[in-house]
């Protein structure tokens, strides 16, 4: 039963964009302005990061720290 839910999910979704694809002639830039407008419309509160080009995965040393605490039981 949860196979059938999770492919009618999905199958929704594949509809859902294949008609916005269609409205728009798959002219993504288009898509993409359209649903910035919406956004914009809503009123809606939007996430932002604080600041663009921060790393959100973990380099260099923090990994080494990162697998050193777990290797000892950390």
């Amino acid at each position: 039963m949860t196979e059938k839910v999770a492919d009618s999910v999905i199958e929704e979704i594949h509809r859902t964009r294949e008609a916005i694809s269609k409205r728009f002639d798959g002219n993504t830039a288009a898509i993409a302005e359209d649903a910035a407008r919406r956004q914009a419309a809503s009123n809606r509160p939007v996430w932002k990061p604080k600041s663009f080009g921060e790393c959100l995965q973990p380099t260099g040393q923090s990994v080494t720290r990162y697998t050193r605490n777990v290797l000892a039981g950390g």
